[in-house]
């Protein structure tokens, strides 16, 4: 064990299972989680958080307040803190803005964001990410973490835009489903990106990232995989919401528009494709209709 680092990872889901395979015969693990299935034995945080020089959240944001609050305590000063959560949690909040009320500045932290299906992770196939954090030493304390990986870490300060870039990018990726669903072709998807990129931009740049923060790894690159892979969970709600089935629509992105809404964060009449989606998620309206109406008005 002399050189590792002893990784918590936190969820044993399907990112918990990739970030295992990714490091399991590099890092010494320890895997926690909240409901353990197939005799799977999870630790106990109490007894192992005050070892730990990593730990992974591997986790949906929503629990991510609760469990940091727990380890807050317990952590050793020199620990790195790492989610990979997509989402807001009920009071409308990123990881990024949990982590910084529950940690201040007493831990370190940072997010982990870009192209990283889990399912090719487990296949020994490439994935990307940018890290945002606030140092280089902890940039590449990641990268010698994940050193001999199929994970390439890019390195970037600006925590607020690839937040954002991340979240907003499953509520887009949304309309390139129903445009594949109803057969609207490949020069539509290319139409989409372009817009999709141009409003996030914008949105970004007033929640207060940097401008072009969305045209990299947690935007773009995350942005295409999720909204062209037949293997993506909201590409997939996409097509149900262009055949009328609403009874199942569970996503990051669907939760993201609710608390957007609920919360005020975005003005979406300003963001017109924003607005679309919103409206065909909300207003169960006609999704070939509505695309057609918005192309009349917009282009």
């Amino acid at each position: 064990m002399s050189g590792q680092s002893k990784v918590l990872i936190l969820g044993y889901g399907e990112m918990g299972h990739a970030m295992e395979y990714l490091l399991d015969e590099r890092q010494q693990l320890y895997i926690w989680d909240k409901y353990p299935v197939n005799n799977f034995q999870s630790v106990v945080l109490e007894d192992v958080a005050s070892e730990m020089d990593v730990v992974l959240f591997c986790l949906p944001v929503n629990p991510h307040r609760e469990i940091a609050s727990i380890l807050s305590p317990l952590l050793k000063n020199t620990c790195l803190c790492i989610s990979i959560a997509k989402g807001l949690d009920e009071a409308g909040q990123t990881a990024a803005q949990i982590f910084h009320d529950v940690f201040s500045t007493h831990q370190s932290y940072a997010l982990l964001y870009g192209p990283m299906i889990s399912e090719e992770i487990r296949a020994g196939r490439y994935a990307f990410a940018q890290l945002g954090c606030d140092d280089e030493d902890m940039y590449n304390r990641v990268c010698t973490i994940f050193g001999g990986t199929h994970l390439y870490v890019e390195h970037t300060s600006d925590i607020t835009g690839i937040s954002w870039s991340v979240i907003l990018k499953n509520v887009y990726a949304l309309m390139f489903g129903m445009a594949d669903e109803l057969q609207l072709g490949d020069n539509m998807r290319g139409y989409l990106m372009v817009v999709a990129l141009r409003e996030l931009d914008v949105i970004v740049r007033d929640m207060g990232g940097r401008t072009g923060s969305p045209y990299h790894l947690a935007g773009l690159g995350d942005l295409v995989t999720t909204a062209t892979s037949e293997d993506s969970h909201h590409h997939e709600l996409g097509r149900m919401l262009a055949r009328g089935e609403l009874d199942n629509i569970e996503g990051e992105g669907i939760h993201t528009l609710a608390m957007i809404s609920k919360f005020q964060l975005i003005d979406i009449e300003d963001f017109p494709l924003f607005n679309l989606i919103y409206d065909i998620v909300n207003k169960s309206q006609d999704v070939n209709e509505s695309i057609l109406n918005y192309l009349k008005r917009s282009v």
